[in-house]
């Protein structure tokens, strides 16, 4: 992997856009430096009011990025609300970089938490199904999902295999989750899109559990993830698997009463017609056409998973069963 560097808050929120950086926490601690970079700005800006339009309309276009991902609003919300009750110019750009510092070093904190608590769910021989990247490259560290995954593993338990759902269009499974486990050194397999149900299917003990991450969670526990999450729960909930759900308390929106006020980001539909990634002989990036030239495609980012589907939620606190 390499490092990006990002000079302002506008070059940030694009880096957030094209998914430069993803993953719930990583794009929060992310969003959290942009609006520390545009209070940084802000100090060229000597007319009060002119400095408070800018800063304004800064948060509105990070948070325009990924509406979806609740960790990007905590963020931004955070350090706009630490910083901007400072009168001074240059304090207020001290006051928004201390608060981003703090988001982040809690998102390392939180997921260490949900991977000593997610542990507990996991048993020697454990086969786990997870979806999308939830581990250390969707966050500062640990991850969500792959957290408790981690922990077990280091924790000496034995025999643990993650089946890796591929998750189109992206693949985010495929590339991330996959070289996360390996390197790590974990046991798994990359599992295409449509055969978890299948694997569900095979018992015994084909599939132990499940355990996704979450970009946003309504007050009555629905749960936004990537899109396919929502089918893996209903295949869970038919097969009797446990369907967990690992995040930490920023992914939480009280605000938002259920799932249906969770807006759904709907992306290009280049990322349906084209993969991009190296050959077997080079490391250089190559993108090909993988649909039909002349059809259309519809690409939503996530879904939303009833929290009546959920067996429970891994937070730093605890994991806890829905229903309680």
């Amino acid at each position: 992997f390499c490092i990006v560097s990002c000079q302002n808050h506008e070059e940030t929120s694009v880096a957030i856009e094209t998914m430069v950086v993803r993953g719930a926490g990583a794009i929060g601690a992310t969003a959290g430096f942009a609006m520390a970079q545009a209070f940084c700005e802000a100090t060229l800006i000597e007319e009060d009011r002119c400095r408070g339009d800018f800063l304004e309309k800064a948060k509105q276009r990070i948070e325009a990025k990924r509406p979806t991902a609740q960790n990007l609003f905590y963020a931004t919300n955070r350090v706009y609300n630490a910083a901007i009750k400072n009168s001074s110019a240059n304090f207020l750009a001290k006051e928004a970089i201390g608060e981003a510092i703090a988001i982040a070093d809690e998102d390392v904190e939180s997921c260490q938490l949900i991977g000593k608590h997610g542990a507990e769910l996991i048993q020697d021989g454990a086969n786990i199904q997870t979806h999308c990247n939830a581990g250390w490259l969707a966050f500062v560290d640990y991850g969500s999902a792959l957290s408790p995954i981690y922990q077990a593993r280091n924790q000496g338990k034995k025999d643990i295999h993650v089946w890796v759902d591929e998750t189109r269009p992206r693949s985010q499974g495929a590339r991330l989750t996959a070289w996360e486990l390996y390197n790590e050194d974990i046991s798994h397999t990359i599992l295409p899109d449509n055969a978890g149900a299948h694997i569900m299917s095979q018992k015994p003990g084909k599939v132990d559990l499940m355990i996704v991450g979450a970009d946003r969670i309504a007050a009555n526990g629905d749960v936004a993830n990537k899109i396919g999450t929502l089918e893996k729960a209903i295949c869970a909930k038919y097969y009797k698997i446990p369907f967990y759900v690992a995040a930490p308390l920023s992914t939480f929106d009280l605000d938002c009463t259920d799932g249906t006020e969770i807006p759904i980001e709907e992306r290009s539909p280049k990322e349906v017609f084209y993969q991009t990634g190296p050959t077997d002989d080079d490391d250089e990036k190559h993108t090909i056409r993988v649909a039909s030239p002349g059809s259309n495609a519809a690409n939503p980012a996530f879904d939303v998973t009833p929290a009546a589907l959920v067996t429970g939620i891994i937070n730093p606190q605890r994991h806890y069963h829905t229903e309680c």
